[in-house]
């Protein structure tokens, strides 16, 4: 039954990167409807068990987003698919997935700003400048530090390395 979970798991995440790196949105007609799906999935095979393990470990993955989405650093669509993990996987994968895509997400935005437009060689100059005794001014500009991206990406990252460490893997 995991590799149903599993399979269902990477089409969603497929499918919501997708649409996130196109068109900055992950849908809710994608999300809603696997919600329910798994909802009844997880009490058909487990009765009550099964339903409590997936709203906890939705709620889970809900909250753990929550505080950044309130602050304006994360969209819904980031919130609603991680609770989303949860109710697919449970409490704990969906904490542990939560701290690999934490980490991923670090090393997206850092690469971003440091990439961006003239950021880089901006540190560059100064730091050469620096070197021959000759003072720049540099730094970043305001814009770099508040770039955004598809945070869909490193959910999605998070979340395989996940099913990647836990042995189900490959799907078949």
């Amino acid at each position: 039954m995991d590799h149903v979970i599993n399979v269902l798991l990477f089409f969603i995440l497929l499918i919501c990167v997708i649409t996130d790196i196109k068109e900055r949105k992950i849908y809710n007609k994608v999300i809603y409807p696997a919600l329910l799906f798994t909802f009844i999935f997880h009490f058909t095979t487990h009765g009550w068990e099964g339903l409590s393990h997936s709203f906890l470990g939705f709620l889970i993955g809900f909250s753990l987003l929550l505080i950044p989405y309130f602050l304006g650093g994360m969209g819904a669509g980031d919130v609603k698919l991680l609770a989303l993990i949860g109710a697919l996987k449970g409490s704990a994968f969906v904490f542990q997935s939560f701290l690999y895509m934490s980490i991923i997400g670090a090393m997206i935005a850092l690469a971003i700003i440091l990439f961006r437009r003239g950021v880089l060689q901006s540190i560059v100059y100064y730091f050469a400048s620096l070197k021959s005794g000759i003072r720049l001014p540099g730094g970043m500009s305001k814009g770099s530090l508040t770039a955004t991206y598809p945070y869909g990406v490193a959910i999605a990252l998070g979340a395989t390395i996940r099913v990647m460490t836990e042995g189900n893997f490959p799907l078949w």
